[in-house]
């Protein structure tokens, strides 16, 4: 297992994150995975003893629950807490109140407090805000995001699924004020779905944040289970929650590729998935999800393997994206600017 650096910081996490959407079950949850007690702390053994040391999940991920076993787990298996990286995240509706939900500083505190206790933590080391609220100003989230640093509860903060304008935004306004600012983002990104690489991923080079990239493998489309003669697997996620959107005509020549490549290296179809991910310009830990240990071992897997220019050739052929304005435009007038 490889270590970068956090963006801008000296905290190293490893070039795998775990995340624990399959914790729990609970609600529609359920469609993504219900591993419970006994066999989350089987996958957390495994993770660990890989050598992962990043962990994601979120409140909202099966309404609390998945927090709950988390923490369960890592006081059950006695884990170094100072030897791991523990994120959560903040703006999901939590409760039916008119202010459970969003990224007010009233929601914030309120809902930062309430993760520490289902974790059994004294403080979360990068907390996502995860998503955009339009109705809250930037001004009071960024205020908050830095007073709950200040209290020691947090120690980093980070940004999920915020449109690249609102991120320099926000990083200016914190800029100005001398607040904490955003460390990482984690954000979308699979052979099936290159958009962050329009603006998101240019943005986190130029501001050196990490970049956690979540569903690598598109919900599971890019397991190797899924092809044209196989559209509806039995047990997947994807045959009860179609998420996230893709285009799956493309996706199923990415898959052809990816097949082939996989076999060449001896190694699934989803391996050679995160490898390409993992090997990608500005990444700094992919983010992973599992049900079984089996899974598990494989995604882990991943990790050893190294595609060739020539194979990044080929993958790169059917997943790229095509070009837009004023993507194409700016590499058009940036040609004379280029030394002979």
């Amino acid at each position: 297992m490889k270590y970068n650096f956090l963006g801008n910081t000296g905290l190293l996490v490893s070039e795998i994150c775990f995340g624990t959407m399959t914790f729990g079950g609970k609600g529609y949850w359920e469609n993504i995975g219900k591993v419970q007690q006994k066999e989350v702390n089987e996958l957390m053994k495994v993770v660990v003893d890989s050598g992962i040391n990043f962990i994601d999940t979120a409140n909202v991920y099966s309404f609390g629950e998945s927090e709950k076993l988390l923490g369960q787990s890592l006081k059950d298996l006695g884990f170094n807490r100072n030897e791991l990286v523990i994120a959560t995240k903040v703006r999901g509706r939590m409760g039916e109140g008119k202010n459970a939900v969003g990224l007010s500083r009233y929601h914030i505190f309120n809902s930062v407090d309430e993760s520490l206790q289902r974790l059994q933590l004294d403080h979360i080391d990068v907390l996502y805000v995860h998503g955009f609220d339009p109705r809250t100003p930037i001004e009071e989230t960024m205020r908050a995001l830095n007073d709950i640093v200040l209290t020691g509860k947090v120690r980093y903060i980070a940004i999920c699924n915020w449109p690249a304008w609102v991120v320099m935004k926000a990083i200016g306004i914190c800029k100005l004020h001398g607040w904490n600012q955003f460390v990482g983002m984690q954000y979308f990104y699979s052979l099936a779905g290159r958009d962050i690489e329009r603006e998101i991923l240019p943005l986190a080079a130029d501001q050196n944040l990490a970049m956690m990239p979540w569903s690598p493998l598109a919900g599971g489309f890019l397991g190797g289970k899924y092809t044209r003669d196989n559209e509806k697997v039995e047990g997947s996620r994807r045959t009860t929650f179609d998420f996230p959107p893709i285009n799956k005509d493309k996706t199923y020549d990415i898959i052809d590729v990816i097949t082939e490549v996989g076999k060449q290296h001896n190694v699934s179809t989803a391996a050679i998935a995160l490898a390409w991910v993992r090997q990608q310009p500005g990444v700094t830990s992919t983010i992973i999800g599992a049900k079984t240990v089996e899974q598990l071992n494989d995604n882990i897997k991943s990790t050893e393997v190294t595609l060739t220019e020539d194979d990044l050739k080929k993958i790169d052929e059917v997943s790229a994206l095509p070009k837009e304005y004023p993507g194409w435009m700016v590499e058009r007038q940036s040609a004379d600017r280029e030394l002979k």
